[in-house]
């Protein structure tokens, strides 16, 4: 059987993105057009359909390390400040983009409250990224 480690992970993240795209639950907000996706950055993201895109990055990294909530995803996405003549500096990425993404993707089906460890991969959301990839193997072969 294949799986979402079998297969490389931007290939599966379009191809999860584009299956994202035809839900109801995920569709981005008013702002997202203008925000950056963290301080670190200096402009917004120039794809237009890029909330999907993150959702669908957002989606497996959940299955591959394991309950995560906004704050450890925020440093997942973060980079390097630039500080002028300081030296840069690690920062986090936008936590509401992070938390925006997991509130849609839960009311989707696709993850599941998981207490105090965040938001864990669900059953649907799990055969959502398997079949993902099993899709993405078969065009790669």
């Amino acid at each position: 059987m294949v799986t979402v480690y079998d297969v490389p992970a931007e290939k599966l993240i379009l191809k999860t993105a584009e299956k994202l795209k035809q839900n109801s639950a995920i569709v981005p907000p008013e702002w997202a057009e203008y925000a950056k996706t963290g301080r670190h950055t200096e402009k917004a993201p120039s794809q237009d359909d890029w909330w999907f895109t993150r959702s669908a990055s957002i989606l497996r990294k959940i299955y591959v390390k394991g309950p995560m909530g906004s704050s450890r995803l925020a440093a997942e996405y973060g980079g390097f400040a630039d500080r002028g003549a300081k030296p840069n500096r690690a920062v986090k990425g936008s936590r509401n983009i992070a938390r925006k993404c997991m509130i849609q993707l839960e009311k989707a089906g696709y993850l599941v409250a998981k207490g105090k460890d965040g938001r864990a991969i669900s059953p649907s959301g799990m055969s959502l990224l398997d079949n993902t990839a099993k899709e993405v193997y078969d065009e790669m072969a």
